[in-house]
């Protein structure tokens, strides 16, 4: 029988969330060319993204927690950060 930690399994959907919020983030700075803030983005990305599979490969059970929060990232991420209108992608920020 496969058991699941709420905690952990509440953990890893917020650690995708926040890496598909972040993932954004990237490839809206890599559209608009700069490189420090792409970098940087990344390098989050990455961060964020380890917890998740160092929890799930443990268990697999957790690979549904991490795709729910992958979806939850994305879909908030596209809703709640407008492109300012002229203005560079968000997450772009200055190089």
């Amino acid at each position: 029988m496969v058991s699941i930690d709420p905690l952990t399994a509440t953990a890893v959907a917020i650690a995708t969330a926040a890496t598909d919020a972040v993932y954004v983030m990237f490839t809206a700075a890599v559209v608009a060319r700069r490189r420090v803030p792409a970098a940087s983005w990344s390098s989050i990305w990455y961060l964020l993204s380890s917890y998740a599979v160092i929890s799930y490969t443990e268990n697999w059970v957790y690979v549904a927690f991490a795709a729910a929060g992958s979806w939850i990232g994305a879909f908030a991420s596209i809703s709640f950060l407008h492109r300012p209108p002229g203005g560079p992608p968000v997450g772009a920020g200055p190089e």
